[in-house]
């Protein structure tokens, strides 16, 4: 009768333990929080200022299996929700000159890749697309961390991403080389889990 008790206890532990682990190398999916999600941007201006801008809204979707070293991101910008802090400078850079958001409403991030050490995100490898040309794009990911949010107690991960372009490959000429060509992106993401 023991040795029944026994074998039943230790095959207990075996299912709990093989279910234990397909969980972790199961894909974890996440729900951008666009209320902590902001696009920001920095670009020189006439060599004189750094001006810097966001974007307020943005959303998307990040799939995880850190078992298995994979992942994706997928992210879309509304582009029209760019804000540089005057009404006049937000109109100028909606026009067809710059994001041209009539034409083009979103830039989107679609991951081909994404870089880990050990269980954490470090990097991404990817599609950007803006005004409709798309290019490769490598994200640096620093801070990547999950766990509980502590006010709605959710599962939460987050980290800070970041990235250069240069806008003259995505079709964006205007005023170059007096407003720099290269772009400095940084976005602090938070996504919940589904």
């Amino acid at each position: 009768m023991k040795t029944g008790i026994k074998c039943r206890t230790v095959l207990c532990c075996l299912l709990a333990g093989a279910s234990m682990a397909a969980a972790a190398t199961e894909p974890s999916s996440y729900t951008i929080d666009s209320r902590h999600t902001l696009a920001t941007f920095e670009i020189n201006h006439l060599g004189f200022s750094t001006q810097r801008g966001r974007f307020n809204n943005a959303s998307g979707k990040i799939m995880l299996v850190p078992a298995q070293n994979s992942g994706s991101i997928e992210v879309s910008i509304d582009s029209a929700s760019i804000d540089m802090g005057l009404d006049a400078w937000d109109k100028i850079m909606r026009g067809e000159d710059f994001f041209n958001v009539e034409k083009f409403p979103a830039m989107t991030f679609k991951s081909t890749k994404i870089l880990f050490d050990g269980d954490k995100v470090i990097g991404a490898e990817g599609d950007f697309t803006l005004l409709g040309v798309t290019r490769p794009v490598k994200l640096a990911v620093r801070g990547f961390a999950c766990g509980t949010h502590p006010i709605n107690k959710k599962a939460l991960c987050g980290a800070d991403v970041s990235a250069t372009i240069k806008r003259s490959e995505f079709g964006m000429i205007k005023y170059l080389p007096g407003i720099s060509d290269d772009v400095f992106i940084e976005i602090p993401v938070e996504a919940f889990k589904d």
